[in-house]
């Protein structure tokens, strides 16, 4: 029987090695108190011998140590010694801010990216308008997460557990929020007036990790312009967003949003 083209793709490019050396990672993660060889092998249907080469390889290469009379294998600390030479915020401004130029270049509006910091987002990147006129949001602005497009997009596009943690923290148990972001996950992308600001629009859509959790909401606070109404239009402005927003995801190594380029009206600058 064929395969198709997709599944052509996933074992072409398979690194069956790899696998498993991620594999035993992965396992030993979870178990700080230690594994044996033997047990590491049940855990991950392999045979020991398979398994025997890996282990071996990644204690030399400094990843795994032999504890105690050298029975079960435990992580050292160079994963967590490779995690801190890399700043995510660093990376994501690093691939974020040249593309958010081109974007409000690309539509004449200005946009910024908000991350989440404790119980609200904060603006860390900023790109204005060009020409003379324009509204933008500051750099090191605080965005609340229950009133704007930016803070929506960060509480919808969280683990379950992690979006529990935070509405409790903010004080708030509301049937109607959790509808509403439904609403946003479901499409993808908040799109609603501004509480602030009469007259602007906003639309934001999530830069996603590997576990689908959003770690920057990309927002364009809206205003109509006179002079460039094709550009500038809400259409423009949400499929520009959202190629970035993907292109950014996968960049980050994370997933795309699969969000739908129609839905309702409605904005908010945050």
């Amino acid at each position: 029987m064929a395969k198709s083209d997709d599944e052509l793709s996933t074992s072409r490019y398979r690194a069956p090695a790899l696998e498993k050396g991620l594999d035993i990672l992965e396992l030993l993660a979870e178990r700080p108190e230690g594994l044996t060889q033997a047990d590491v092998a049940r855990a991950l249907g392999r045979s020991v011998g398979e398994i025997f080469r890996m282990l071996n390889c990644l204690v030399e290469r400094g990843y795994l140590t032999q504890q105690g009379s050298g029975d079960r294998y435990v992580l050292t600390l160079k994963l967590f010694e490779l995690s801190h030479r890399h700043d995510p915020l660093a990376r994501l401004l690093q691939e974020a801010l040249p593309r958010v130029r081109e974007l409000s270049a690309r539509v004449h509006q200005s946009c910024h990216v908000v991350v989440l910091h404790d119980d609200h987002g904060i603006v860390v990147a900023q790109a204005d308008a060009p020409g003379e006129m324009g509204f933008a949001v500051r750099v090191g602005a605080r965005v609340p997460l229950l009133s704007t497009a930016s803070g929506r997009v960060l509480l919808a596009f969280q683990s379950d557990a992690d979006r529990a943690r935070l509405i409790e923290r903010l004080a708030v148990s509301d049937v109607t929020l959790e509808r509403a972001l439904a609403r946003v996950r479901e499409r993808g992308y908040e799109d609603i007036e501004s509480t602030r600001i009469r007259g602007v629009h906003d639309y934001s859509y999530p830069v996603l990790n590997h576990r689908g959790a959003a770690v920057a909401a990309l927002t364009v606070p809206l205003i109509a312009r006179l002079d460039k109404p094709e550009e500038s239009h809400a259409d423009a402005v949400r499929q520009a967003l959202s190629e970035l927003a993907q292109t950014l995801s996968r960049t980050l190594g994370g997933v795309a949003s699969g969000g739908r380029m129609s839905g309702e009206r409605g904005g908010n600058p945050g």
